[in-house]
């Protein structure tokens, strides 16, 4: 099913969720080749891009074949936001995006992120200065609420609707449950039936059944997928098969899993070098592995891996087809 968002019309509902750590350049390449129809960066600060952080430049580079990809900002600074969003929209990227979920920590202490839920009327300056400011469109994320005792998505949707956004993201869970329990959907079906902008909901979609499950209680435009791409790409085609066809894909064999590390081992040396793409891989090979014969073991020794070669002996010997 397409899905437009302002003047960026997707080949599908399917959107890789932005994570910090995991929605970098080789997995979005992965996830893209795999048929996910909008790609999202890892969340960049403002701030960050204000004071020339060199980190953050690698995180907005952006190649044409990934494209159409959400580049993800965040901040509370509504003036601020918006010079930083008009600076930067010459850059490839084709939708901007607001970060107003993060949980962790450090993000929310600076009023950042699922902060922001707090702060409505922020919020809608925040989203106003923004939307003034670039012609891309803009998107925001946000979550239930804060805490059980302040829900308040619908009315976070419709001050973002009214301030300009093309489109609202909205994930099932307050800051307070992280990532933990059951994402509760019925919030964004209440979202949904709140705005007229695209909503895409986001929470525990992990297999195609879900997917599936997810727009019919739901009623939402787009479906995103963040924790349940790690370590498997093929979650965005075996999604689009089954919404397709009806028809369930097999899980990717052993054979399909080596050879996807490798390709992603590849990709990481490419555009990090061998140090830290290497070092990087581990945690998606621990991702990759989880529940597979021998995985505790991988999960051990890919903590010692340095080189490309050594990565390859590993999984050539303990991944068996």
């Amino acid at each position: 099913m397409k899905l437009s968002i302002g003047n960026v019309t997707l080949e599908n509902n399917l959107i890789l969720a932005p994570m910090a750590g995991v929605t970098d350049l080789p997995f979005r390449l992965l996830c893209k080749e795999q048929g996910a129809g909008l790609l999202c960066t890892e969340m960049v600060s403002a701030k960050a891009i204000h004071f020339k952080n060199k980190n953050t430049e690698s995180l907005m580079q952006i190649l044409p074949e990934e494209r159409p990809v959400s580049l993800q900002l965040f901040g509370s600074d509504a003036d601020l936001m918006a010079e930083i969003a008009a600076q930067i929209e010459e850059r490839p990227f084709d939708i901007l995006d607001i970060n107003m979920g993060c949980p962790v920590p450090k993000v929310v202490n600076n009023q950042e992120g699922s902060a922001l839920m707090k702060n409505p009327k922020l919020v809608g300056e925040i989203v106003s200065k923004v939307s003034k400011a670039i012609k891309k469109p803009l998107t925001v994320k946000i979550r239930k609420g804060f805490t059980e005792k302040s829900v308040n998505a619908v009315e976070i949707a419709k001050i973002v609707e009214d301030a300009g956004a093309s489109a609202i993201a909205v994930h099932g869970r307050t800051r307070e449950q992280y990532y933990a329990g059951v994402a509760d959907w019925e919030i964004i079906r209440q979202v949904k039936e709140a705005v007229s902008i695209p909503v895409i909901g986001n929470g525990d979609v992990d297999s195609p059944e879900r997917a599936k499950a997810l727009v019919e209680q739901t009623g939402c435009d787009g479906i995103m997928i963040g924790r349940a791409s790690r370590g498997n790409p093929w979650i965005f085609s075996r999604i689009q098969t089954y919404l397709e066809t009806g028809e369930i894909p097999p899980q990717p064999s052993a054979e399909e899993v080596r050879e996807m590390i490798l390709r992603h081992a590849r990709l990481q040396i490419e555009y990090k070098g061998e140090y830290i793409g290497m070092r990087e891989m581990r945690k998606h090979v621990a991702w990759y592995t989880a529940g597979m014969p021998h995985s505790a073991a991988v999960r051990r020794e890919v903590n010692e891996v340095e080189t490309y070669e050594q990565l390859e002996r590993l999984v050539k010997d303990r991944l068996e087809s």
